[in-house]
């Protein structure tokens, strides 16, 4: 049975009145979350293990040795959840579908109740009011496919193009939006080359065979979808705004490698149909492995309705050695740069700097760089803070609202410039479980009581509700 119903009050339905930034008619405003981050019920309902199931309850993993096996308890929760979303009055909800909880196995027999419990949630959504926007890969692969290999090898591509088409036969009747892959270089290279995420490894061509099977699966899963008759497809990157620390060789040197490994491994094939001009000098020649086929990049190209961007932070490079000297040795993201902190400015808890006007700069650049780019999405931008309950039972996160209200205003500094951005999803909607970080940051707009996992709103679900109702409320004066 569902626990029993425990979210404060969100307060008043009105408030001070709002002057922040002002967005186009038909701009859209939602929040986000992500299936192993939220839902909980890691051995219910039929699903099995992903590869964040193993990864958390191996020793010395994750901090505290947090899991995601309650999370937030989104999984009986689901209907007050929803009934947060319906009072902040946003237009879309971006979630992620759990593959293990669809295809146990990542192939094979479907599990039925997995299946109806995404028919529960996109049903109670689309009766709020509420448009689902899917994301078919949020980091959380079935363990059984990491067995046979994971991203290294181009099954999993094929198998998720499969999971894709289940998902869209199923579902795609109530999905106005579908995103492939979330943030596919966390995916392949904090998850194969670093170590820091599932499934924890350190490699150097097996991060880059991840990467560009991570690729030629959305590819495939883009045609499974319009096979499908789906409405909208894209993908959501995490793009990043680098700069150089210096005018120098070596440094203007490292910032290409670094734009290399972020950026281009992603925008090149996807928005170019190319590889990225650099990966030659930032591999030593080994991203051009075999795991490449002729075709891919047609596949990888197919055209998109959207590009979903994930901005939080900018970076600076510089120079630095090569940690391992035999490039067969290196992990792919021991590039021979090293990150510095240049930034005089406030940082979250996260220790990342805010600086909103690099958020323009991002945006405005992939449109100067990529004329055909497609309308853009912000699909995730939100802050981490030290959130506290007050006396009065609220959570007074100032700090967070000053950086949305910021990094709104950047974006409307880029649609002023010209980018074609159609909506904005905070990160996140609720407190949950923040991968390796386990549940020491927080970045909801509703604070989640670990212990109780009560939902109380907080000031900046406030400020957000009154700006979606003076959006709403504003003449239109468009021609």
């Amino acid at each position: 049975m569902p626990a029993a119903a425990t979210t404060a009050a969100p307060g008043p339905a009105t408030g001070p009145a709002y002057d922040g930034p002002r967005f186009p008619a038909g701009f859209r405003f939602g929040t986000a979350t992500a299936a192993y981050q939220i839902e909980g019920a890691h051995d219910e309902g039929g699903r099995g293990p992903s590869i964040w199931d193993t990864f958390s309850h191996t020793p010395g993993r994750t901090l505290g040795g947090a899991t995601g096996d309650t999370a937030c308890d989104h999984y009986h929760r689901y209907p007050e959840d929803i009934a947060l979303l319906r009072d902040l009055g946003v237009d879309s909800y971006r979630f992620s579908f759990s593959w293990s909880r669809l295809l146990p196995q990542g192939t094979g027999p479907v599990n039925p109740e997995g299946l109806d419990f995404y028919d529960r949630l996109l049903d109670e959504l689309l009766a709020a009011g509420i448009a689902p926007a899917v994301t078919l890969y949020h980091w959380d692969l079935p363990q059984a496919l990491e067995d046979r290999g994971g991203w290294r090898v181009r099954s999993t591509a094929e198998a998720f193009a499969d999971y894709a088409a289940l998902a869209a036969e199923r579902f795609g009747d109530r999905v106005e939006r579908w995103i492939t892959l979330n943030e596919p270089y966390c995916s392949a290279f904090v998850g194969y080359a670093e170590g820091r995420h599932a499934p924890g490894a350190r490699e150097g061509r097996g991060a880059l065979a991840a990467a560009h099977h991570l690729l030629v699966g959305h590819g495939l899963a883009v045609r499974a979808l319009r096979a499908a008759g789906s409405r909208e497809v894209g993908i959501t990157l995490n793009l990043d705004r680098i700069h150089a620390a210096s005018p120098s060789a070596e440094d203007q040197a490292a910032l290409l490698r670094a734009e290399t490994l972020h950026n281009d491994v992603w925008t090149e094939p996807l928005l170019s149909g190319r590889y990225p001009a650099h990966e030659h000098e930032t591999w030593s020649g080994q991203a051009d492995g075999p795991w490449r086929r002729p075709g891919d990049l047609e596949l990888i190209s197919e055209p998109l309705d959207f590009v979903g961007i994930n901005f939080y932070r900018p970076i600076t490079v510089k120079a630095a050695p090569h940690r391992a000297a035999d490039p067969e040795q290196r992990t792919a993201v021991d590039i021979g740069v090293t990150e510095i902190d240049p930034y005089g400015t406030r940082h979250t808890t996260m220790g990342w700097p805010v600086v909103p006007a690099a958020f323009t700069e991002l945006l405005v650049g992939l449109h100067t760089r990529y004329p055909d780019l497609p309308p853009v999405w912000i699909t995730e931008n939100g802050s981490a803070e030290a959130d506290e309950v007050a006396a009065d039972g609220r959570v007074h996160d100032q700090e967070r609202v000053s950086y949305l209200d910021a990094h709104m205003r950047a974006v409307t500094d880029a649609l002023a410039r010209g980018v074609d951005v159609r909506g904005y999803f905070v990160w996140s909607l609720l407190d949950n479980f923040e991968w390796a970080r386990g549940y020491d940051q927080r970045f909801g707009i509703v604070r989640v009581d670990y212990d109780t996992l009560t939902r109380t709103p907080k000031d900046s679900y406030r400020w957000f509700r009154n700006l979606i109702a003076a959006h709403r409320a504003a003449p239109d004066t468009t021609s």
